[in-house]
């Protein structure tokens, strides 16, 4: 039901020349930010809180390639429902509005969450558990997609263009808070309980209680966003108007329409190089400092926290500079600092590390390389939901956002076949070197005018 419906009006119309948020704007922006690290916080659940406790769910004796499939099918179920529910969502959205997806989505994460919670292991349920296990991360994924490929274009539909880029910057800046905060349930949780082996605490119930807590954030949200945050007004005095002369589904508009296609395939593109970035330099990070490079794993985890907050904070300056000097200029820049900067610092982190040096240093270094190579997302937010005319936006952000990430998702395989002609230590390299090349060619390919929102 909408504010409207409720007796309350909806507030007016975003100026587009104004420089000042509405309170429709700030409320919508922050809860954008709190959906969107709500999202990254569920999709670390199996990695950080369940990866001690995976024997749960698995027989006694299982091969230990069999375990690691197992593991490894229960994040990708999640990365592979996010852009499912970004295609289906994306026309929920621009067909019935932003705030109406946006609860939907967040009220089917909350309840897939929350039924992880409360699932029995193989000692009560054999396969079964496990099973369950993977249709619910598959399902709760599919909504997660949903959350933000509606919630994102609603909170920049409402801000005046020449907030967007620090708007954007921060809703795109969860992503490290998320991580900070299922970080933060998790590790004390290990420290206070048995730790993981077979019959601890932490294995038997310890683990649940992140889940727990993931599940009740999702319930703070959709309670906030029912309240507080109204419908998107672009939207409602746009897309419905465009809609009912056009009569096209958004989804095959965004196929069938040639320019808007060749735009789909540009911003995918740009996208996909990101994505690699993501994958050759965050995903693989604790296991190559952990397992190959033989640090402590203490010592790894505080770092990474660390560098997470330093990302936080590089989003936030990477949206400005995009603002200030144009995204589409900016993301190019981006694409080639990745190969400039990142992979040389990178292989300066591994050579250092691999000779004894310093891990302070290592860690600075890596660093340098996350924020140069990740910070991008801050502007890619605002440039793809620029992309795209309000009638289709939440479609074409949503998959251009969340299908570019099925190619390099797959990046252990990649790093797997690259170890027979190199060192497996020096294989995310090349991914990384890959993402800066697609992140710039993607970005050079598209018009000027798209996704320079002057002020």
């Amino acid at each position: 039901m909408d504010r409207t419906q409720l007796g309350q009006s909806a507030p007016p119309a975003t100026d587009q020349r104004s420089t000042t948020m509405s309170p429709q704007a700030r409320r919508a922006t922050h809860a954008a930010f709190f959906g969107f690290g709500v999202d990254y916080f569920d999709i670390y659940l199996p990695v950080v809180a369940l990866a001690p406790a995976i024997h749960y769910f698995q027989p006694a004796g299982i091969p230990a390639s069999a375990e690691t499939t197992l593991f490894y099918l229960t994040f990708a179920a999640t990365l592979l429902g996010r852009p499912i529910g970004s295609v289906v969502f994306g026309g929920i959205s621009d067909r019935i509005g932003r705030r109406k997806a946006t609860l939907i989505a967040v009220a089917g994460f909350t309840v897939c969450t929350l039924l992880m919670a409360a699932l029995p292991g193989y000692a009560q349920w054999g396969y079964g558990g496990i099973v369950c296990l993977l249709v619910l991360r598959l399902v709760g994924g599919t909504f997660m997609g949903g959350e933000y490929t509606s919630a994102n274009p609603l909170a920049l539909e409402s801000c005046p263009p020449a907030r967007r880029g620090i708007v954007g910057a921060y809703i795109g800046g969860a992503y490290p808070i998320g991580y900070i905060a299922i970080s933060a349930v998790t590790l004390p949780l290990l420290n206070f309980l048995p730790g993981g082996d077979t019959g601890s605490a932490y294995q038997a119930w310890g683990w649940r209680i992140p889940f727990l807590v993931g599940g009740l954030l999702g319930v703070v949200f959709f309670v906030f966003f029912y309240r507080s945050i109204h419908e998107s007004e672009q939207w409602r005095s746009v897309a419905v108007r465009e809609q009912s002369e056009a009569k096209k589904a958004p989804l095959r508009e965004l196929l069938r329409d040639r320019g808007i296609r060749r735009r789909l395939i540009q911003t995918m593109l740009l996208m996909t190089g990101l994505w690699f970035a993501v994958q050759s330099i965050i995903s693989p990070a604790s296991g190559l400092l952990i397992s190959y490079l033989g640090q402590d794993a203490n010592a790894v985890t505080t770092a990474l926290l660390l560098a997470n907050i330093v990302l936080f904070l590089g989003y936030l300056g990477f949206g400005y500079l995009g603002q200030r000097y144009g995204r589409r200029r900016m993301l190019i820049l981006c694409g080639c600092g990745t190969v400039a900067v990142s992979v040389p610092s990178f292989l300066a982190m591994l050579l250092i590390l691999g000779h004894g040096g310093s891990f302070a240093l290592a860690m600075v270094l890596y660093t340098v390389s996350l924020v140069v190579a990740i910070s991008p997302f801050g502007i890619a937010t605002v440039y793809l939901i620029e992309a795209f005319p309000t009638r289709i936006r939440a479609s074409g952000y949503g998959v251009a956002y969340s299908v570019s990430l099925v190619i390099p998702s797959f990046y252990s395989f990649y790093m797997l076949g690259l170890s027979s002609v190199m060192p497996y230590v020096y294989t995310p390299l090349v991914l990384i070197g890959i993402g800066g090349i697609l992140t710039a060619f993607g970005a050079k390919t598209g018009s000027a005018e798209r996704g320079e929102c002057r002020t």
